[in-house]
């Protein structure tokens, strides 16, 4: 029988999709008084991955991430998930979302999305809510994919904020 370990210690963040800086700025403020102190946001970079969201969140699309200072209980992620749905409801304008929130946590060994769609490669949490391991840090030091992970979250640009942020949790990590 194995025996108990403690929490790997992780970080939680928010992908952010939205065409409407002022939305994504609500967003924000509402995600710090939920989630606490915000320890990195990454600048906006252009989502042009797929038109999926085109008629919900307006045209052109940016993407940003915010990471949160405080230690997360992966526990939590499925109650995080249905916030930051909330979140996203409160800031709907005729039914329409006008902003995407992602939330995920990273630790020193992998990046884990949720969310409300259950596939193959997803496992139930709770309450509707399904995790995927999205990357996997290498000893060589690199967070690589997996077959179903998003093609954005393969990209050098946001696979390099994941390392700043991972450099980040060691330093918060060390004695």
């Amino acid at each position: 029988m194995g025996k108990i370990r403690s929490l790997e210690p992780a970080l939680l963040f928010t992908g952010a999709l939205y065409s409407d800086s002022e939305i994504f700025e609500s967003s924000k403020e509402l995600l710090g008084n939920n989630f606490g102190e915000i320890l990195f946001e990454s600048l906006p970079v252009q989502w042009d991955y797929s038109l999926h969201y085109k008629d919900e969140l307006g045209w052109p699309i940016s993407r940003k991430f915010i990471f949160f200072n405080n230690m997360l209980d992966p526990g939590t992620i499925a109650d995080i998930k249905l916030k930051t749905n909330e979140i996203e409801d409160a800031l709907s304008l005729n039914g329409k979302r006008r902003i995407n929130l992602d939330p995920g946590y990273l630790t020193l060994a992998k990046i884990v999305l949720v969310s409300t769609k259950n596939y193959s490669h997803r496992i139930y949490l709770k309450k509707g809510i399904y995790g995927e391991v999205t990357l996997i840090y290498y000893k060589d030091g690199a967070f690589k994919p997996h077959l179903f992970t998003y093609r954005d979250y393969q990209d050098k640009a946001c696979i390099d904020i994941f390392l700043h942020v991972r450099d980040l949790l060691k330093k918060k990590l060390a004695p």
